[in-house]
């Protein structure tokens, strides 16, 4: 099983995400754009598991989250890894509280304390919204024209799923395995 640890964006933050994805998938780019249903910030990626690792991982991120309360974030600006000149990945930022990236470090040191290595990148909040297809590239400057277009809405992270990517011929369902609020 594939699984990664994130916050479900929600409220008025989700209703502009899915209004801007709307928006990107009209440009008609060679991009694999992610389902709206799916749309979160990934904390920690964890891989693929097998299923008896499962409880571990559950109590790691139950360890990191003690204690964090909820999280006051709203959406940020557009970007692309690895940049926005030679985008592969396209993604909507997220502007969050230090809290925020206490809790990844948390995530990231308890899954290096049961085997699964950091990032190695800084972290950077985003929620993906869709990724370029291989051998393909977008127009130059073609992120500036929806940069604008759409509110950067505040929301509230007030849980933390670990979610199974399961693959199916229609892209990845993420599946809630553990739900946790985030409380004080």
């Amino acid at each position: 099983m594939r699984l990664f640890a994130g916050v479900p964006i929600v409220d008025e933050a989700r209703r502009e995400t899915v209004a801007l994805l709307a928006r990107l998938r009209e440009s008609g780019w060679p991009v694999r754009w992610v389902h709206e249903e799916g749309l979160h910030l990934t904390l920690k990626f964890y891989g693929e598991v097998a299923p008896e690792r499962l409880e571990v991982i559950e109590e790691a991120v139950r360890f990191a989250s003690q204690g964090t309360g909820s999280l006051a974030m709203r959406l940020d600006d557009l970007g692309a890894f690895p940049s926005a000149a030679r985008p592969r990945v396209l993604w909507v930022g997220i502007d969050g509280p230090a809290s925020l990236e206490l809790l990844q470090d948390r995530l990231e040191r308890g899954g290096e304390a049961i085997g699964f290595p950091p990032e190695g990148a800084p972290f950077r909040p985003h929620v993906t919204l869709g990724r370029v297809r291989e051998g393909h590239r977008l127009p130059p400057g073609g992120l500036d024209e929806y940069g604008g277009g759409y509110a950067r809405a505040p929301f509230v992270g007030g849980q933390l799923v670990l979610y199974e990517s399961v693959l199916t011929t229609k892209g990845p369902r993420y599946e809630p395995r553990l739900t946790l609020e985030l409380t004080p």
